[in-house]
């Protein structure tokens, strides 16, 4: 299609957990309605529909972000992991067994998004990526329970399960398989 004489390339597909979807019609459609309710996939959650709890947390090309906030049609070509995409029942990521072990959840809501956001956290500490609570801006960043509990603070728990969430995060990142 050309729009103002420059080509525009028309939506095409987004590849949700290994599997390419068409993008919806509608424009509209923000990416956490778009996994929800036009794939089936209902892992992750809606919390406030405004980005501040977390619990929409999806990694798209390996980055963690809020799906509420951002529109399907926006990631043409993306690749977008859900918790589903994590691990199964019969074969969980070593995150999803540290929760269960380190009882790091309590009614559940937040926890698909907590996990995802978390799987991206240890990544960006894989490549020493500071944050605000980082004793340094380069070099290798030493994991605290203040560096975790800074990271994950986009993920809110209404149950109050961080003590939990912070020893599963720091059971995994210490290499323990749980």
């Amino acid at each position: 299609m050309v729009l103002q004489g420059q080509e525009v390339r028309l939506a095409d597909t987004i590849t949700v957990n290994g599997t390419a979807y068409p993008i919806p019609d509608d424009p509209r459609v923000s990416l956490l309605d778009f996994l929800r309710q036009h794939i089936g996939l209902t892992g992750t959650k809606k919390g406030c529909d405004h980005g501040q709890c977390g619990a929409c947390t999806v990694l798209v090309n390996g980055v963690r972000i809020n799906s509420c906030l951002t529109l399907a049609a926006m990631h043409d070509g993306d690749d977008v992991t859900t918790i589903e995409g994590l691990g199964t029942p019969e074969e969980p990521s070593a995150l999803q067994r540290a929760f269960l072990e380190h009882d790091g959840y309590q009614c559940g809501y937040c926890t698909p998004g907590q996990i995802c956001s978390a799987t991206a956290m240890l990544e960006e500490l894989a490549a020493d990526w500071p944050s605000d609570a980082s004793e340094n801006l380069n070099g290798q960043i030493r994991l605290t329970g203040e560096e975790i509990r800074e990271r994950m603070s986009g993920n809110l728990c209404r149950c109050g399960a961080y003590a939990n969430i912070v020893a599963a995060i720091e059971d995994v990142a210490a290499g323990g398989q749980s």
